[in-house]
């Protein structure tokens, strides 16, 4: 029986570039995972290894600082690499260390993990945190049976052991969040000065089924909602308690509710909450809210990225986005229509994707007119459903390259360096064609495209594609800018 106490959350240290250029983000799931341990009576440690940039010899010192009694880890598949090294030196340090690893790549593939990674880890914790990991906590204070604890899986007699799910957590709202171990000082939105930026989570699932996602998988197409009033409660919490000025929604799918969503819109407004709203959602639900729009420019809704994902309709099709080719335009029309910043991405490097398809895409992508695109390369996540289309094709086995950056795909028509020039060619042409076109947007975009566009040009895992000469009207625009300091 181990007596446990204090508990170590530690992000792994991956960097790909994709989201870092436009700020530091918190891991939130952590934030959630912290409180629920608090409230059960363990000591947790929130410890952001990937946005305070710590290598290894960082990491080493606070595992020996904080002298934890379980070391506990996060991993999508990109990340899955580093996650394992930081469990390992977790037990390099002290083999009495007990190991945990979650989130969806563990869920999924424990099998190839307890084959090659049997002396790092100890637990995996499948599916939702915060009840399976006081669970675990307390059974193994008590020294009980770990079948008895449901969603996890650990090895006995060399073979994984896997416990029957628990479902997931009925209510949201009661969930006890440990914002105070934030380290908030760190976490920032660079185009937006004075920031203090925080990843926050009104709803957790996803109703839909793109075959080239773990989302649909992972949350079984359900979903849940916290209540519009503790949602707005806590916007309100962080901004008055620790200068919370700009939010990030986590969510695959905030709106789902039309409801629900409404409310909170109407919450925002009535209570004049201010923070600046980032998030994400669906082509569908921003076409069915084309009456309330108003709703979100008022609200402070101030970005909204819809995944189009391609251009073609028989891809969308391949991808089973459920949506039509002209309803991802009029979405985004619709958000320009309200100067609320749209963003979108399209993912290339399909099997049957060409040099001439790709260039198309960006045309298209010109012609969709979003603020932001991102082209990114397909990544064959083992448990999506799209994998066994794409299996054949895989050229790179290394699970830290599969982060929509690297090209890891290799078409029939094209080879990988292809891909990636093709890639890179393909944001520089998008964006130097809205630094070209300024003028079409209202004042506040063009400040907000010429400080992002910098970003992306000298911050970012674009940066080496995106070199060139800046358009004169361009250079006249930072003249300007710079004049105003």
């Amino acid at each position: 029986m181990k007596k446990i106490s204090k508990v170590l959350l530690i992000t792994p240290p991956y960097h790909s570039g994709v989201v870092e250029s436009a700020g530091v983000w918190l891991n939130v799931g952590f934030v959630y995972i912290a409180g629920s341990l608090r409230a059960a009576g363990y000591d947790p440690v929130y410890y952001d290894a990937m946005s305070l940039w710590h290598g290894y010899d960082d990491i080493e010192k606070r595992i020996r600082d904080v002298r934890p009694d379980v070391v506990a880890t996060t991993a999508f598949t990109a990340e899955i690499v580093d996650a394992l090294k930081v469990l390992k030196l977790a037990k390099d340090i002290s083999p009495d260390i007990v190991t945990v690893i979650g989130n969806v790549h563990p869920t999924y593939c424990y099998e190839e993990i307890f084959r090659d990674h049997a002396a790092t880890v100890d637990y995996i914790v499948r599916g939702e945190g915060e009840e399976t990991m006081v669970d675990l906590m307390n059974t193994l204070s008590q020294g009980g049976n770990v079948s008895d604890v449901k969603s996890v899986v650990f090895l006995q007699g060399g073979k994984p052991v896997v416990t029957p799910s628990r479902g997931f957590i009925k209510d949201l709202d009661a969930l006890p969040l440990a914002w105070d171990l934030v380290d908030w000082p760190i976490y920032t939105y660079r185009t937006m000065e004075d920031s203090r930026l925080a990843i926050v989570s009104s709803s957790r699932g996803c109703s839909q089924q793109c075959s080239f996602c773990s989302q649909q998988l992972f949350w079984q197409r359900k979903w849940r909602g916290r209540s519009a009033e503790n949602f707005v409660g806590e916007l309100e919490f962080l901004r008055d308690t620790y200068g919370v000025n700009v939010v990030m929604i986590s969510d695959e799918t905030p709106t789902l509710s039309r409801k629900r969503w409404e409310k909170i819109l109407d919450l925002l407004i009535e209570r004049k909450v201010g923070t600046k709203i980032l998030m994400e959602t669906r082509v569908d639900d921003i076409l069915r809210d084309e009456d309330i729009m108003w709703k979100y420019r008022k609200a402070n809704i101030d970005h909204i990225y819809v995944g189009v994902e391609a251009t073609s309709q028989a891809t969308l099709d391949i991808f089973k986005k459920d949506i039509k080719v002209e309803q991802s335009k009029r979405a985004l029309e619709l958000i320009n229509e309200y100067g609320i910043v749209s963003e979108t991405s399209f993912v290339l490097g399909m099997p049957d994707d060409t040099i001439e398809k790709i260039r198309q895409t960006v045309e298209l992508a010109k012609f969709y007119s979003p603020d932001l695109a991102f082209f990114l390369a397909i990544a064959p996540w083992p448990y999506s459903e799209i994998y066994p289309m794409l299996k054949p094709y895989i050229d790179v086995w290394d699970y830290s390259k599969y982060n929509l950056v690297e090209p890891v795909v290799k078409p029939k028509a094209m080879t990988l360096d292809e891909v990636r020039n093709e890639l890179g060619r393909a944001s520089k042409n998008f964006y130097m064609d809205k630094l070209k076109n300024l003028d079409r947007l209202t004042p506040e975009k063009q400040e907000f495209m010429v400080k992002v566009t910098r970003l992306i040009a000298t911050s970012s895992y674009l940066k080496e594609h995106m070199q060139g000469e800046m358009p004169e009207e361009v250079k006249a625009f930072f003249d300007r800018l710079e004049a105003r300091k």
